[in-house]
C-alpha cells in the first residue's frame, strides 16, 4: 500500500507558476512509477507526466511538454510537478498516482494502470 497526499494547488494568474508536490509517508518503494494526472471541469481524467523513482526518468504526454515539469526530491519521499505560464485550461483537479514497476524494469514509465491514488488538490487558473 502506497499513501499519496497532494499540495501546492490553489489559485492563480494567468501566466503563474505552481509547484505541486507528492509526499509518501517514509520513501516510496523501490520500482515506483509516480504519476501526475489531471481532471478538467467536464472532462475525464487525463495523464500529465511520470517519473520512475528508481532512476528519476520522466515521461510526458505529448501536448503537455513544454510547461510540465515532473521530479523527484533526494530523499525519494516527494514528487514534484511544476507548472509554468498557467493557462485557464490548466484549472484541474490535480491528483498523483503510483504503480509498482516489475523488477527488471528501466526508464521512462508511463500515466497508464496507476493503483494508487491521493485525494488531489485544485488548482484554479484565473485570466
Amino acid at each position: 500500500q502506497v499513501q499519496l497526499l497532494e499540495s501546492g494547488g490553489g489559485s492563480v494568474q494567468a501566466g503563474g507558476s505552481l509547484r505541486l508536490s507528492c509526499t509518501t509517508s517514509g520513501s516510496f518503494p523501490s520500482r515506483t512509477c509516480v504519476g501526475w494526472f489531471r481532471q478538467r471541469p467536464g472532462k475525464e481524467r487525463e495523464g500529465v507526466a511520470a517519473i520512475y523513482t528508481s532512476d528519476g526518468t520522466p515521461f510526458y504526454v505529448d501536448p503537455l511538454k513544454g510547461r510540465f515539469t515532473i521530479s523527484q526530491d533526494g530523499g525519494l519521499n516527494t514528487v514534484y510537478l511544476q507548472i509554468n505560464n498557467l493557462e485557464s485550461e490548466d484549472t484541474a483537479i490535480y491528483y498523483c498516482a503510483a504503480k509498482i514497476m516489475p523488477s527488471y524494469w528501466r526508464g521512462w514509465c508511463g500515466v497508464n494502470d496507476h493503483k494508487y491514488w491521493g485525494q488531489g488538490t485544485q488548482v484554479t487558473v484565473s485570466s
